[in-house]
């Protein structure tokens, strides 16, 4: 059986900064998604698109791994920095698929779906673009993503996080006409609810891979989880690792 599907991402920001830890943060998924991610790394430095609050990035740097990251939004940086050795990680703060920062890294990635949320083929191909040209020779460029199919037969809301004092339920509204879909998420707290709304673009393995190819990168490896099981016609989503020749 497969892992939870990848979690919201970080540009979820501008809603949920303060509560991105305590509701979307697994450790299970983000226990697997270091120890792969720290396996790949190689000499480093390594580089995160969308680090958001440091879910992966902390422990990653906790190994030893020398990390920067990128991120639009000020508010989950604030969290970040917030965190012990939140603040020693470098962080560029812009749009990641410019990857507006100087020097070379043996691996780039993006985790929790955050690829999705750039906004349409061209920004996302813009992104694989500018980040084969800061990866070494051999290194890698590693993403998660929903496997689309497996988006459009989710039936249903699904419980994102619950408690004495609280329950988030999502619920996902697919328009295939444009590969794009949104996730509505309706949060009772403290006797108030609330319903937001966030915007992705998907994009299918065989497309990401077009995608890759065209920026010089190859596919090396395809998971069905971030733990390493294979990706299989049941995998909900996968986890993608290209590598730059």
């Amino acid at each position: 059986m497969n892992d939870v599907p990848p979690l919201p991402c970080p540009g979820y920001a501008f809603d949920f900064a303060d509560d991105y830890d305590r509701w979307f943060a697994k450790p299970g998924i983000t226990g697997a998604t270091v120890e792969s991610l720290a396996a790949l790394a190689g000499h480093g430095p390594v580089l995160e698109l969308g680090i958001g609050t440091g879910r992966v990035a902390l422990p990653l740097a906790a190994r030893g791994v020398e990390v920067h990251g990128v991120d639009g939004s000020e508010a989950m940086l604030r969290r970040l920095r917030a965190k012990p050795q939140g603040a020693d990680i470098p962080v560029t703060v812009g749009d990641f698929a410019d990857v507006p920062v100087d020097g070379s890294f043996s691996l780039a990635f993006l985790a929790g779906g955050t690829f999705c949320e750039l906004p349409d083929q061209t920004a996302q191909a813009r992104c694989f673009s500018n980040v084969a040209a800061r990866l070494t020779p051999g290194g890698l460029f590693v993403l998660d993503a929903h496997v689309p199919e497996a988006l459009a037969v989710a039936t249903g809301p699904e419980v994102v996080s619950e408690g004495d004092d609280h329950l988030v339920l999502c619920y996902r509204r697919l328009d295939p006409s444009a590969q794009r879909y949104r996730s509505h998420y309706v949060i009772h707290e403290d006797g108030r609810t609330r319903h937001l709304r966030v915007e992705f673009r998907y994009a299918s393995h065989g497309e990401l891979d077009l995608m890759a190819g065209q920026a010089g990168l190859r596919l090396k490896e395809r998971w069905g989880s971030w733990s390493g099981a294979p990706f299989t016609r049941d995998s909900a989503y996968h986890v993608s690792v290209y590598e730059r020749p």
